[in-house]
């Protein structure tokens, strides 16, 4: 096992912690004590799984968070003691793969690890897909509609592969929160709307009449499989 674990983390005691529990799965670690030797880090040694605390002493974790994002692909697990429900959908909505609040559970957390490296292996490795005026590059993780670049945060785009894979059935709430966090939130599922909804934002021009991803209400969500010109 030669995955990478990168933790920005400024905390010596959960650092010191952290270390010892993801070396102890045979995982390579490194550490961060801050958000631009954090960033720095992620550039050099491209870690295959990024832990970001939000509470750095240089930077706001979110603002750590959209520079990774911007030249990472790399999933990324927050780890942060704030525990307002907002700041957990402001991370998710901002690309973070997952979320984790301080005190942890150590078994959680490389749970959580086991299944953001799976999620990455398992990515499609088919050319492409088109339906209607949507097109998915898979080798170039690139979406297009009508020709025209759409940008995805990184779970927007796994959401997008979920659909696209089942396309045609219904996927309940809590299918989709088990395929791409690998369990159940206690949100209500808000996270999830979140995402959904700034994805057909991008790929809907009438999410009233919706031509790519239909919502089945109280039961989930369903990408359909007939094109409608109209």
């Amino acid at each position: 096992m030669n995955e990478k674990i990168l933790a920005i983390e400024d905390d010596e005691i959960i650092s010191r912690f952290l270390k010892i529990a993801i070396t102890s799965k045979g995982y390579t670690f490194y550490r961060a004590k801050d958000g631009i030797s954090g960033i720095d880090t992620a550039r050099t040694e491209k870690p295959d799984v990024i832990l970001l605390d939000l509470g750095l002493p240089d930077i706001d974790g979110i603002e750590v968070l959209h520079q990774l994002l911007s030249f990472s692909s790399s999933p990324i697990i927050v780890i942060s003691a704030r525990t307002k429900e907002h700041e957990k959908v402001e991370a998710l909505d901002q690309g973070a793969d997952d979320y984790l609040t301080k005190p942890f559970n150590v078994g959680e957390l490389l749970a959580r690890i086991r299944v953001v490296l799976r999620r990455q292996k398992s990515i499609d490795t088919k050319d492409s897909f088109e339906f209607g005026e949507l097109k998915v590059d898979y080798e170039k993780r690139r979406v297009t509609r009508r020709t025209e670049d759409i940008h995805f945060t990184p779970i927007e785009y796994r959401l997008l592969l979920l659909l696209i894979e089942y396309q045609g059935k219904v996927l309940t709430h809590s299918f989709i929160q088990q395929k791409i966090w690998g369990y159940e939130s206690s949100d209500e599922y808000q996270s999830l709307r979140v995402f959904m909804a700034s994805i057909r934002r991008k790929i809907e021009d009438d999410s009233v009449n919706p031509k790519y991803i239909l919502t089945e209400i109280g039961v989930g969500y369903r990408f359909l499989d007939e094109w409608c010109e109209t």
